[in-house]
């Protein structure tokens, strides 16, 4: 995958409300109008959060009637979970030092 779109995820998730929005699809789909009840924010800046979701390919948007209707669509988040694991791999083995160095000083 190219830099470019890995760049997109990063963005789209570097967001608050955008995470959150992603928190609250993991339950089911949404239509855009029950998830912008949930932000102090216009109609409009919802949209807005969920036009770069879709972009960043992290939901998929249909229509039922005049709804717009949100799923989750996590299959990139994989990309930030394989990033984070090598510094996961690295605080671990950080704390395992760490454990080593209190009980070597009891």
């Amino acid at each position: 995958m190219a830099a470019g779109q890995r760049e997109d995820v990063f963005r789209a998730i570097a967001d608050p409300n955008r995470r959150r929005m992603l928190d609250l699809l993991v339950s089911g789909d949404a239509p855009a109008r029950k998830i912008a009840a949930q932000f102090e924010m216009t109609f409009a800046a919802v949209s807005q959060h969920l036009k770069v979701l879709r972009d960043a390919g992290l939901v998929a948007r249909r229509s039922e009637g005049r709804a717009r209707i949100y799923r989750l669509t996590p299959t990139r988040l994989r990309e930030v979970e394989e990033w984070t694991a090598t510094y996961r791999k690295f605080w671990v083995g950080r704390l395992r030092r760490l454990g080593q160095y209190l009980d070597d000083g009891k």
